[in-house]
């Protein structure tokens, strides 16, 4: 098992907490499954509410617009028909749904293969608690600063906290997650994982 240090909000170590192999040191991370599961999350976040009109939904053109002969122009049966400016779309896009399916056991390796990767590049910090007294961004920005983070943060509880997530909110390259919404894409999307030991002790035991 690895061992990391733990930090305090003051930047000072005051502990080591062990990281499960079976989720942040597996020998090769998956990445085809990562991709794919990255994949599903986009595409599940697409509205599909694009829609264009076709020769049969737009207003009018149901008379032929000339007569068939004579005048030396091209035949038209429609002013609607898709040559025609305010005519319809031919292969324009109408609302579908864009989501993709994954299964539970890939959604598991692609997670334990995100935190091998963190857990790799040195990109977990473990702090003992984000308990701040009061909602205050100043505060919350001096711990982040006191702690080893270069780069955008995505930081994850365990429960609930709302004066972590109130004071973290404004903050550039910085988001909240609990343990239980915490996806691959936001894992991979953000340079560093900042784990309360909380959220560490429960990460090890839904995914042991």
């Amino acid at each position: 098992m690895a061992k990391l240090d733990v930090y305090n909000m003051e930047g000072a170590v005051v502990g080591e907490i062990e990281l499960s192999d079976t989720i942040f040191g597996l020998e090769e991370p998956n990445e085809a499954v990562m991709h794919q599961v990255v994949k599903a999350i986009l595409a599940n976040k697409r509205q599909g509410t694009a829609a264009t009109r076709t020769r049969s939904e737009r207003r009018g053109g149901g008379r032929k617009p000339y007569r068939q002969k004579g005048t030396g122009r091209a035949r038209q049966g429609s002013i609607r028909s898709p040559q025609w400016v305010g005519g319809g779309v031919v292969f324009g896009p109408h609302p579908r749904s864009y989501r993709q399916s994954v299964n539970k056991k890939m959604r598991r390796l692609a997670m334990k293969s995100a935190f091998t990767t963190k857990a790799r590049d040195g990109k977990i910090v473990v702090v003992d608690n984000f308990d701040l007294p009061e909602i205050k961004t100043k505060a919350f920005v001096n711990a982040l600063n006191s702690l080893p983070v270069e780069g955008s943060a995505l930081l994850v509880e365990a429960a609930a906290n709302d004066n972590l997530y109130l004071s973290a909110r404004n903050v550039p390259q910085v988001d909240f997650s609990r343990v239980e919404t915490l996806n691959v894409y936001d894992i991979l999307k953000y340079d560093n994982l900042v784990l309360t030991e909380s959220a560490v002790a429960k990460i090890q035991e839904v995914y042991a």
